[in-house]
């Protein structure tokens, strides 16, 4: 009798054990498939993105003339095609990732499909391809998250009724990490931003499918483009015991100007709610690319594209130091490109304009090569905090992207500096801005709750 209870206990028990792998087995697939898509969409995107911006160098090596007639046509093109066929494609998309994130509940999920969609997904590639292509000044990277995002949601869609439920929040969490770890070939980076900007879900319920599919994403992206660096290794030997004055004194203006600029790109956004007919948007965008051609034609081209020349022209030449205006042209670039309503994100453009706030007072106080790299990377990490309010995130993206592991602790000063003062500016970074202007586009007064709540939220403290 004893034999027989102990032989139906262990038969039970293998069979419970066999049910629960059998289970977590089909919700692990779904991501493992999401992330293998993403990666190859983003090897996509980014062959794609750099093909643009090849045109860009031939017409600025060709007739740097010719862009006042490109720009306008670009800039107006890419704001057409959000306008008519997706208008939650606009701008970086990482804004439409977190606002998607508060939506999906039973009450609001419905209304996710106006954020993650395939055709979003088409139209956001498809538009930022065309200002890449015309020298606005975007990057593909938060692109790419909102891309992510909408290949896991539709994957998550596509199960069908049987298949064990999955939450749709940690779902799309889980791809725009996985987006970001695609599109920089940041692994850590991508786990890190889930943690710091997505998230108010603690990380054990979903850990699994965050990891793995960071790992996919990025492994498929490795496997067609190499295991690159987004920059590459940067000299770092000889640096001076007082450079954490040096990266003080860089970050400072850094995260500044970062939430300044995004305090300009937020009342411009204000402004333009205003406008009441088609051509009122039409002549601004008009208007941007003008400016945005006749800078680059009197001034300096460098004021065209992401700007990641610029960043590893100041880390891997002798021409490491700007004059002083660049770091004012990397800044007004992304106003006049952002701002237009077309696709394109601000993670590279912030990168490149911090990189030109720490190669110019490198050049002022006439530094070392290793001790320039450095404050070139501070600037970088310090510039998109200010936009971001990421410091961790900013820091790991910069290490990865350089593979410079000795200077941890620097970045990650530059980054809390960088955060500390941008609050002088706003408490609240960009994105949060814009996601619950989102909320409040799609939500309305349905839920008063929801889309005021961060006028009474206080920043988490540092």
């Amino acid at each position: 009798m004893t034999d027989r209870l102990r032989l139906w206990g262990k038969r039970t028990f293998d069979r419970i054990r066999n049910e629960k792998l059998k289970h977590n087995l089909l919700q692990a697939i779904p991501f493992w498939v999401a992330s293998l898509l993403t990666g190859l969409v983003a090897v996509l995107y980014t062959r794609l993105f750099a093909l643009a911006e090849r045109g860009t160098a031939y017409i600025i090596h060709w007739h740097l003339w010719l862009f006042f007639l490109v720009t306008p046509a670009c800039f107006l093109t890419a704001w057409w095609l959000v306008r008519q066929f997706a208008p939650y494609a606009r701008g970086s998309g990482i804004p439409q990732v977190m606002a998607s994130i508060e939506l999906a509940t039973p009450k609001y999920n419905d209304k996710v499909g106006r954020l993650l969609s395939l055709r979003v997904l088409f139209i956001k590639i498809l538009s930022s391809l065309i200002m890449a292509f015309g020298g606005g000044v975007i990057g593909r990277e938060g692109p790419t998250i909102q891309v992510a995002g909408s290949i896991f949601r539709k994957v998550n869609e596509w199960l069908p009724k049987w298949w064990p439920k999955i939450s749709k929040r940690n779902m799309i969490m889980t791809g725009a990490a996985a987006g970001l770890a695609a599109a920089f070939n940041t692994p850590l980076g991508g786990i890190v931003f889930a943690v710091e900007e997505l998230t108010r879900t603690h990380i054990s319920y979903f850990k699994t499918a965050l990891f793995t599919a960071v790992i996919i994403a990025g492994l498929t992206a490795q496997a067609l483009l190499g295991p690159y660096l987004y920059l590459g290794y940067p000299d770092m030997n000889g640096l001076s015991g007082a450079i954490f004055f040096g990266v003080v004194l860089v970050a400072i203006p850094a995260g500044l100007a970062g939430a300044g600029m995004a305090k300009i790109m937020l009342k411009v956004f204000a402004w333009k709610a205003g406008f009441k007919f088609t051509r009122q948007h039409v002549f601004f965008v008009l208007g941007c690319a003008l400016v945005l051609a006749a800078t680059a034609f009197f001034i300096d081209e460098r004021v065209l594209g992401s700007g990641k020349e610029l960043m590893t022209r100041s880390l891997f030449t002798a021409s490491k130091y700007n004059r002083w205006y660049v770091p004012l042209l990397r800044f007004g670039g992304p106003l006049v490109s952002f701002t237009t309503g077309a696709s394109g994100g601000v993670f590279a453009p912030a990168l490149s304009a911090g990189a030109s706030v720490g190669a110019t007072i490198s050049g002022w106080l006439h530094l070392s090569a290793a001790n320039t790299n450095l404050l070139v990377l501070s600037g970088m990490v310090g510039f998109l905090t200010g936009v971001t309010r990421t410091p961790f995130t900013s820091a790991i993206l910069v290490l990865e992207m350089t593979d410079r592991h000795n200077v941890i602790f620097h970045l990650m000063l530059a980054g809390m500096v960088a955060s500390l003062v941008a609050m002088i500016i706003d408490r609240h970074s960009f994105y949060d801005h814009l996601k619950y202007q989102y909320l409040r586009e799609i939500v309305g007064e349905e839920d008063r709750e929801l889309t005021e709540r961060h006028e009474h939220e206080e920043p988490e403290e540092e």
